[in-house]
């Protein structure tokens, strides 16, 4: 799935007063989880625009576009939900989000919330060598991580960034027997043990549940 840059999905449109309709402004990372989501549980009262995936390897960037969206589309919902965690922000998302009004989900990043934030507090002591993918991740792992890191030009760099890895762990949000496949061979090139673990959509459920 291709979504444009601050691209609005909606099922039902918007009324003209957007009483009673809530936007999420989310990571293009999560587009399709969230549409699952929103397919799965009837929730026609949200509508959905995403913010390029591609913010993630500039994480100084994420928290003036969210701003800037909800700027843009405050007056025409009631309410506004950002579907970002952290995401290596320093906290200056949250503190933009107290700051404009708008709640957002909680946790370090995406990989927390899939696991469940408190599962994964508990366990990420004991996992510091683990690398981790999300189906949207296994999706991308050639744009995402091997192009930027220069992986395809420079196999040699493998061992400055991975050299201290020593598991990958796939957190499948679905049931998916291609992207496993994709998981592993990601985890062979990387030179790294592999497990998967089935986190469905962990706290993003629980926290769209509350909306």
């Amino acid at each position: 799935m291709s979504i444009p840059d601050d691209h609005t999905l909606t099922e039902t449109g918007v009324t003209a007063s957007g009483r009673g309709r809530i936007l999420l402004i989310a990571c293009g990372a999560l587009a399709r989880e969230i549409l699952d989501l929103k397919a799965a549980n009837g929730w026609q009262h949200m509508d959905l625009t995403c913010l390029p995936a591609q913010l993630h390897l500039y994480p100084d960037k994420i928290t003036q576009a969210v701003r800037n969206s909800v700027a843009k589309h405050r007056t025409a919902y009631e309410s506004i939900f950002v579907v970002y965690a952290d995401c290596g922000t320093g906290g200056h998302l949250q503190a933009a989000c107290k700051d404009m009004g708008v709640e957002m989900v909680s946790g370090p990043h995406c990989y927390s919330f899939f696991e469940g934030n408190e599962k994964f507090a508990k366990q990420s002591e004991s996992e510091i060598t683990t690398f981790y993918l999300t189906d949207f991740l296994v999706r991308q792992f050639d744009a995402f991580i091997v192009k930027p890191m220069g992986l395809d030009r420079h196999p040699e760099l493998r061992d400055m960034y991975f050299g201290n890895y020593e598991k990958l762990v796939y957190q499948a949000q679905t049931e998916d027997p291609s992207l496993t496949k994709k998981a592993q061979a990601a985890a062979q090139r990387l030179g790294l043990k592999f497990e998967r673990r089935f986190t469905g959509y962990g706290d993003l459920q629980t926290a769209l549940d509350t909306l």
